[in-house]
């Protein structure tokens, strides 16, 4: 789960963010990414700064490149809890994360203020008058790669009340974590399956195409399998395979081709640890070639799932329809 945060000067944001953090939420930062940017070109930090590199790198990257930046450190198997927000393509950005939650912290402009002047920072406002007028100037919705923090909480699909106190907040943030956690999406089976195959690949040693296969029987995988040399050989990213590591066009001289795909490195497997394949589901990231379908026509696999067609190979669906094979295709 991702909750983002949004929210004027002082609203609170950092107190429900620590929250979080006690929760094991991962914190976050758009500002440290600024932060980051002004130190790798030696300028002080300060907030001026922090908001003219902000703008500089919205106006250079898109407005929404801090988001861009920050999602590139998220991690599937982690909460996170994302700090200021202040850009509506920002938010953008983050939507594309699943179970992402944007949460506005809201609080009166007097009560905002004395909890400005009470944490005592040099250079900060002095009068109420001051602040209000800082907090405008830096919110200028005119220019899109400048922080829109008012345009940006009109996006908020939660907004916590923080004029009280600090144990009224925490239980608004508890509610709202049981409210959203059960809206916490989960993958289908296909789409878990799949997400398996798909890291997988990651261990193929294919010079061309990374290709990856999962063997799933009640709903356990048995077996899996990707792309490569055979056990022993060396690797076809380091040349073992002349074929592929020649870069010769996809389809030409696919006989001097001495790796081995995925569906048939996973039945294999399978058989190399004894455990039948017969009646299982075969979730692979292309569609099989005519020798991989062979295969797993004779092993008994009932159904074949595939994210990407293999173009060269039409009659290795034919075949696996005409043999009663349930073939599917799942959004890629």
């Amino acid at each position: 789960m991702i909750i983002g945060l949004v929210g004027k000067n002082s609203a609170g944001k950092g107190e429900v963010a620590k929250f979080l953090q006690d929760l094991a939420y991962s914190y976050l930062s758009l500002s440290d990414v600024i932060r980051a940017e002004l130190k790798k070109r030696k300028l002080e930090v300060t907030r001026d700064q922090l908001i003219a590199m902000g703008r500089q790198l919205r106006k250079q990257g898109g407005d929404g490149v801090l988001a861009e930046e920050v999602r590139n450190q998220l991690k599937s198997d982690q909460n996170y809890v994302i700090d200021s927000i202040r850009n509506p393509a920002e938010v953008a950005c983050l939507r594309q994360e699943p179970d992402f939650f944007l949460v506005a912290v809201a609080a009166e402009s007097q009560l905002r203020f004395e909890r400005m002047r009470a944490r005592g920072r040099e250079n900060d406002p002095a009068t109420l008058d001051q602040f209000l007028a800082v907090e405008a100037r830096e919110s200028d919705d005119g220019d899109s790669s400048a922080q829109q923090v008012a345009q940006t909480e009109k996006l908020a699909d939660y907004t916590l009340d923080n004029n009280g106190s600090l144990e009224k907040l925490h239980e608004q943030v508890r509610k709202l974590l049981q409210e959203v956690t059960k809206k916490n999406s989960r993958p289908d089976w296909d789409q878990y399956f799949m997400d398996i195959a798909r890291a997988a690949t990651r261990r193929s040693n294919c010079s061309k195409r990374r290709v990856a296969a999962v063997l799933v029987k009640d709903r356990r995988i048995i077996s899996t399998g990707y792309n490569g040399t055979p056990r022993g050989v060396r690797n076809c990213n380091e040349g073992g395979c002349p074929r592929c590591f020649s870069f010769q066009p996809s389809g030409k001289n696919l006989s001097e081709c001495i790796c081995s795909h995925a569906e048939e490195n996973a039945i294999v497997q399978a058989a190399y640890h004894g455990v039948s394949v017969a009646a299982a589901t075969l979730y692979t990231t292309f569609s099989p070639c005519l020798l991989c379908t062979k295969m797993i026509l004779n092993s008994g696999i009932e159904e074949v799932v595939y994210s990407k067609a293999y173009t060269l190979d039409e009659t290795s669906l034919e075949l696996l329809r005409e043999a009663g094979v349930h073939v599917r295709q799942i959004d890629d």
